[in-house]
């Protein structure tokens, strides 16, 4: 292989079997299961980094369902959000992903800066509650319940709080162990459709682990939730703030 075969193939590890092919990457009846809930304050101090700023003591502790998409296949996806603001402008920092398959932990990590772990991840309806579990190995970390389909919420209104901008920190380290890149990176859903979304009655319990720490983030009130299915491109993202130059 020449080096401007290198040049030109290079995209994604490794070099002559990539992890997943390159982008748009579309999803189809992408299902959302998310609870809001309030949090310490001082624990939301020390994991949200500057130059973002916390608007107040909540997080978003997401359940995710992908059973199509393009690239990626089929998994499931969870983690926290954590409702910030950068200039002024409102969105969501990605704090924590745990997912169990191998292309999107690969693309969303090198593409984007997306902090996923593997873990199993399971969310799906039994009988009357809708439920999400997050496991990593054979320990419970996350168990997320919710009253199925109790109320229908407002579509537009949804619709709208989706379209702002989210956050993440993108770590490439140098082979020296030293980080080569460390970059605030900004990103956007697009081409996105709600099909449907519902609200009820919720709970959430987090529980210790020195691998999985979603718990450090602790449950002090669960304030909303809410269940919603949609079809959306995940859209590349941009730096907007570069840690080893500004």
């Amino acid at each position: 292989m020449k080096i401007e075969d290198v040049r030109r193939t290079a995209y994604s590890m490794p070099l002559t079997s990539p992890s997943y092919p390159k982008g748009p990457y579309k999803f189809f009846n992408r299902e959302f299961f998310v609870i809001t809930y309030r949090t310490d304050p001082e624990a939301l101090a020390k994991v949200v980094p500057e130059p973002l700023k916390v608007v107040e003591p909540i997080v978003k502790y997401e359940f995710i369902r992908m059973p199509d998409s393009t690239g990626f296949g089929d998994y499931t996806e969870t983690g926290q959000v954590i409702p910030v603001e950068l200039n002024g402008v409102k969105g969501g920092y990605v704090h924590s992903m745990y997912l169990d398959d191998e292309a999107p932990i690969a693309g969303g990590r090198e593409l984007w800066g997306f902090p996923k772990k593997l873990a199993k991840t399971r969310f799906a309806v039994e009988s009357d509650t809708l439920v999400g579990t997050l496991h990593y190995g054979s320990v419970l970390v996350t168990s997320a319940t919710m009253g199925y389909k109790y109320q229908e919420l407002d579509k537009d209104a949804l619709h709208k709080s989706l379209l702002g901008p989210n956050w993440m920190i993108k770590i490439i380290p140098h082979v020296d162990g030293t980080a080569r890149v460390c970059e605030l990176v900004e990103y956007y859903l697009e081409d996105l459709v709600v099909k449907e979304a519902w609200t009820g009655p919720a709970a959430l319990g987090l529980f210790p682990h020195a691998l999985a720490d979603v718990a450090k983030l602790p449950v002090l009130e669960v304030i909303s939730a809410a269940h919603f299915r949609t079809d959306l491109t995940l859209g590349l993202g941009k730096v907007v703030y570069d840690y080893l130059k500004d």
